[in-house]
């Protein structure tokens, strides 16, 4: 395992500017990178805002695959896990989500039953949870991830204390939740009702009646047009300007089409995104679907491949060129493309060219509809590449969390 930076370490900024900056420091948009960047230092997932189902069938993952991909929160790891690939390899250049993705993988292993499990992420916070780290898990972890958790807020409290109460309201994204709902609330709407609808019928009359018309507010309207806005969604400046992209030129349409999704497209039993967005939880035992790592089937299959993962404090690019060539079966993006300069993007795609196996797959999101790298990776690389346009689009259709523009997948050969 690959030791974490210190919490306030110059590197950790560093490589976060790498990714960020493309600004000079004293312009509007250079401050607003350097906000951005400043934010992220931080926690900013307590989940991923992906769907690892929809990535799972993209990736066709089958045992001995071998895999990169981004940490984020840590949940399309474990749900890669239940696939059983012989390695996967999670990358972030954010200490908080390598502290978490230590933490889950300590818990699957060193937890004593499921239940406990599930108690730890599971719940919306339950008082035994810092008891149960400090038994069962504490000992486990490097010396940096004890630290993280460790650490104590200027009232005191250990951070692995907010496991006692709601650990997913924190971190950016929890903030950016809790706001919304407070806007809401300020129209008069509690978005948790909509779990009383009993279909899809239902849901699209709730959605149309009380929350879209907050989206036409020229309060909200005005909100949404500064991108420090959107910071909360882990959102860049320039993956901003792709989103906005996506709908009539303001950010206010186009969030009201992502919510519609979220809220209209799936039931909400099979839906854990819409939970966390409505409720801000995720479903009771026979409430609703839950993330793979914490359904009880897999649980076992999780126990035995946990030790397949390791978590690395580098960036996508980094980890590669440490690799042989054709060594890596599927890589995992997320939306990480949508922050990239053009050298970044080829150097990157030069990376992944050289380590993919013949038939190798990746997948992406994009804030915006179509694919970033026509136009900006050199046409000699995507010529070994054939880009699954209907497919992808098929893909998006499905991915239950609804915030992304645009599904990619790219096959080797």
């Amino acid at each position: 395992m690959t030791d974490l930076s210190s919490e306030l370490g110059f590197r950790r900024n560093r490589q976060l500017g790498k990714a960020v900056y493309q600004n000079r420091a004293l312009s509007r948009a250079g401050f607003s990178e350097r906000l951005f960047a400043f934010l992220f230092t931080g926690l900013v997932y307590p989940q991923i805002w992906e769907d690892p189902e929809v990535d799972i069938e993209a990736m066709d993952l089958l045992e001995g695959h071998r895999v990169v991909t981004i940490a984020s929160g840590g949940c399309n790891v474990l749900a890669y896990l239940t696939r059983s690939p012989v390695h996967i390899d999670a990358v972030d250049l954010n200490t908080a989500h390598i502290a978490l993705n230590r933490l889950k993988l300590a818990a699957v292993k060193h937890l004593p039953a499921q239940g406990d499990l599930f108690r730890f992420f599971g719940e919306a916070g339950n008082r035994t949870n810092s008891v149960a780290y400090d038994r069962f898990l504490a000992p486990h972890l490097d010396a940096a991830t004890r630290r993280y958790w460790e650490k104590r807020s200027w009232r005191g409290r250990r951070r692995i204390e907010t496991f006692d109460r709601n650990f997913y309201r924190t971190g950016l994204l929890g903030l950016f939740i809790a706001a919304g709902h407070r806007a809401a609330r300020l129209h008069g709407v509690d978005p948790a009702a909509i779990l009383k609808a009993g279909d899809l019928a239902s849901q699209r009359r709730f959605f149309e009646e009380e929350l879209a018309p907050i989206f036409d507010r020229r309060l909200m309207r005005m909100v949404l047009s500064r991108k420090s806005s959107l910071f909360g969604l882990g959102i860049p400046p320039a993956q901003y300007d792709s989103l906005i992209t996506s709908g009539d030129g303001s950010m206010a349409s186009v969030l009201k089409a992502r919510l519609e999704k979220l809220a209209c497209d799936f039931p909400l039993n099979d839906n854990y995104f819409a939970w966390q967005a409505f409720a801000r939880r995720y479903p009771a035992s026979g409430e609703g679907a839950l993330p793979a790592y914490l359904e009880r089937a897999n649980y076992e299959t999780l126990k035995a491949n946990i030790g397949r993962v390791a978590v690395h404090h580098v960036n996508f690019t980094e980890l590669l060129a440490g690799k042989p060539a054709s060594s890596v079966d599927r890589f995992v993006l997320l939306d990480a493309q949508d922050w990239m300069t053009d050298a970044q993007l080829n150097a990157l795609w030069t990376e992944i060219t050289r380590t993919a196996s013949p038939g190798a797959r990746v997948i992406f999101r994009t804030a915006a509809e179509e694919s970033v790298l026509p136009g900006r990776v050199s046409d000699a690389l995507l010529a070994q590449w054939r880009y699954a346009a209907e497919e992808s689009r098929q893909y998006l259709a499905r991915d239950r969390s609804a915030i992304y523009g645009g599904f990619h997948l790219y096959v080797k050969g």
